[in-house]
Parts: C-alpha cells; structure tokens; sequence
C-alpha cells in the first residue's frame, strides 16, 4: 500500500527508487496527475492558424486531438473511437472538415460530436441500432484546452484550476520572454527512452548536472557552474525555471572544475557557430529552461528554441516529442543559425544523447533497490525556496512536493 509512510523525510530530500518501477503507482500518476487537476503542453497555436487544423498530441499516454473549427474555436477530445476504441488521428496534423475512424468509419465533427454512423438503420430492414441510441451520447471524450501566449495546454479534469492560476507569474513571465515575437515551426523530432518518465522531469530541474554530465557543454563554455543563474519557481514550487547567463571565463571554469577537467584552452571547434550565441532579446541569458508540472519544457539553449513533452509509455518507458522554434521575422541566416544549433539536442545531439543514456542507467540500477533511496541535498534541505544559484537540487524536491499532494500521500507536516 502507498500511503504518507514512503517518505523517509518530509522535504522530500530522500525518493524511494519504488516510485520509479512500481506499476501500480504508474496507475495511480495515470489517474490523479496526468487525468488529474494539471495542465499539460499539447501544441502551439500556430501549428493549427487556419480553421479546419488539427494536430495530434498527448495527455501522458492518452493520446487526443486539438481542432480548430470552422469559427476559429479550438476543440479538444480523446483520439480514441467510442466504438471499438481504435485511434481515429494517425498523423500528426493536417486539415479536415471531420474525422473518420478508419475501422468501422464512425465520424465525428471538429468538435468531436459523433456525426454519422454506417448502418445505424441496418440493411434491408435487419439490424442496426435500437431506438434508444442517440449519437450525442457517443461522441470522442472532451479536453479542456486554453491558451497562454499562443501555447496550448490541456486538462481531462474538471476541477483544474484556470491555466493562469496553474502557471503563475514566473511561469507566464517566462512563457511570454521566449513567445514575445511570433514563432514558427522548424523542425520535430522524437526520441524512446528506457527509464521512468519523473527521470526527465527531474533531470530538467537538476541545473548542475549539466556542466558535469555534458563535457561538450562544459569544454565549449555554453554550460558552467560559473555562470550567474539560479532558480525561479511558482508559489507552489511545482514549476520552476533555470537559467544562466554567458559567461566566457575559462578562468572561472578552471577555478571550478581543477585544470584537469577544462579543455576548453585547447579544444576548438572547426564550426565555431555552433556554440555562438547571438542576443535577439532584452537580456543575456543564454540558457533558459522552463519545466512545468508534470511534463511540459520550453527549452532555450543559447538561440536554439524548443518545447519538449514528456508521453509516458508505461514505467519504464517514455517518449520525448520535441517542437523546434524559431521566430517568423527571423531572417534567412539566423534561422540557419538556429538549426545548425538543433543539433545539441536531440537523440543525436551533441548533449541530449548523454541525458537518454543517464536516466537509463539509472532505471536499471535501481530497478533491484525499490526501498533505497536518492539523495537530494544540495542546495539545502528543509524550506523549498527560490536559489540565486545554480548548484542546487531544490526545484526538484519541488516537483515531488506537488506530485505527493496529487497522489494523497503527503506527510502530515510535508514541506511545500
């Protein structure tokens, strides 16, 4: 039974490797968090501008549709026929006036009101359905959908807080720095991974890790401990933001890591833009990362501009779908830009292929050690509060404070 008592302290400095591997408690995130009171990134706005775009997502593994009708309105519902249960949507997006199951053809309109049903007279005065079925009581299963600076998140919970209220200042402060100008899609890709999907929820919080993990990072000066950053969270401290601004110094980078561990002296790069951070804003932050609850990121890695989203695939298995962004008014040699620095992340990238691999590790190490636990210290136990630094693993210990309130097993005198 999980209950309170699988915590072995109460500011969530110590995590059960059970969360981890457990498939009941999987059942249990599938209920209360991702069909729970939480918003979750679907797509962007302008991937569906015209009336009659659709675009296929996710809700954790619940795959739905977003459609924007005939008036502009933009409907959600589950891509799953009330039939017999088959995937109406295989594409990822495209135009329609309906959506036609492919198995038995039911068709349902773009708001996913069923709207026509072969045989539903029968043939020849046989079969058929009874007169008691109504078309209105089997429609696709509806999403809540809203909007924030053009970024579409979806809820299956009708006790869910408004999407304002659910992000909160930092959050839509950050939401509105990175979709300030009007963007466009430049690219998609998707990567499996074999761990636990809070492994990369985690792992976007855990600022550190990647000026230790990730030697091009490091060796090329985009990544340090040096950088002035720090940590922003929501007044629930289920979101954060990390970020960093440029910093150059391979000093400051000897002074951290011991001369054994910088190459950057001796290192260079044959194509120099690919680390180049060109300013386009009001700021000098050349890394941002905005990880929100449970498993929507919006992702700046000096010009190069993402959202990411997390589709569990069971315990052990997820899926990255990530978005890659540039703005419309880019001209032809930014966005080229842009796209030569796509190639840091990814399940080739110069760096993301070490974070797939990391949380892998983890999963099959701990997969025989449910009852030993991780150790989540720095930066402080007790209080979760904001850091005006970057080495810490406070927002973190933020995300399992909100994922026990959701689940019911918060302790009693649990720190939020």
């Amino acid at each position: 039974m999980l209950d309170s008592s699988v915590w072995p302290t109460n500011d969530y400095s110590r995590v059960p490797y059970r969360f981890y591997h457990d498939p009941s408690i999987y059942e249990l995130e599938r209920e209360r968090v991702f069909k729970g009171p939480a918003w979750t990134l679907v797509g962007l706005e302008v991937e569906i501008p015209n009336p009659g775009d659709f675009r296929a997502s996710y809700i954790g593994d619940e795959p739905i549709i977003i459609h924007r009708d005939a008036n502009g309105k933009i409907h959600g519902f589950i891509n799953r026929c009330a039939h017999r249960g088959a995937i109406v949507r295989r594409e990822l997006q495209g135009t329609a006036k309906d959506h036609v199951c492919i198995y038995h053809q039911w068709c349902y309109g773009q708001d996913g009101g069923l709207i026509g049903v072969p045989f539903r007279r029968g043939l020849k005065g046989k079969g058929g359905y009874g007169k008691d079925f109504d078309p209105k009581n089997h429609g696709l299963t509806k999403v809540r959908i809203d909007s924030a600076d053009g970024v579409l998140f979806g809820t299956m919970s009708d006790k869910a807080e408004p999407l304002n209220e659910y992000l909160g200042e930092a959050i839509l402060g950050f939401l509105s720095r990175v979709f300030r100008r009007p963007v466009e899609v430049i690219g998609y890709h998707r990567q499996r991974i074999r761990g636990n999907w809070k492994g990369f929820a985690e792992n976007t919080r855990d600022n550190y890790h990647a000026s230790l993990l990730h030697d091009f990072f490091r060796t090329f000066g985009l990544d340090r401990p040096t950088q002035v950053g720090g940590a922003t969270m929501d007044k629930r401290h289920r979101h954060c933001v990390t970020w960093g601004r440029m910093e150059n110094s391979h000093d400051a980078a000897k002074e951290a890591y011991g001369k054994e561990q910088v190459a950057s002296a001796g290192i260079q790069l044959k194509e120099s833009s690919m680390v180049k951070y060109i300013p386009d804003r009001n700021d000098d932050i050349s890394i941002a990362i905005g990880s929100l609850f449970p498993s929507s990121f919006f992702i700046q890695i000096s010009n190069s501009l993402a959202t990411r989203q997390i589709r569990p695939r069971g315990p052990g298995e997820f899926e990255v779908f990530q978005t890659l962004l540039g703005y419309q008014d880019d001209t032809p040699e930014m966005r080229q830009h842009r796209l030569r620095q796509a190639n840091l992340v990814g399940p080739a990238g110069f760096v993301s292929m070490e974070d797939g691999e990391a949380i892998e590790i983890v999963q099959r190490a701990t997969k025989a050690a449910p009852n030993d636990v991780q150790v989540l210290e720095l930066g402080g136990k007790g209080a979760i509060q904001d850091c005006d630094f970057r080495i810490n693993d406070v927002p973190v210990r933020g995300f399992w404070s909100y994922y026990a309130e959701l689940l019911g097993i918060e302790p009693a005198d649990g720190v939020r």
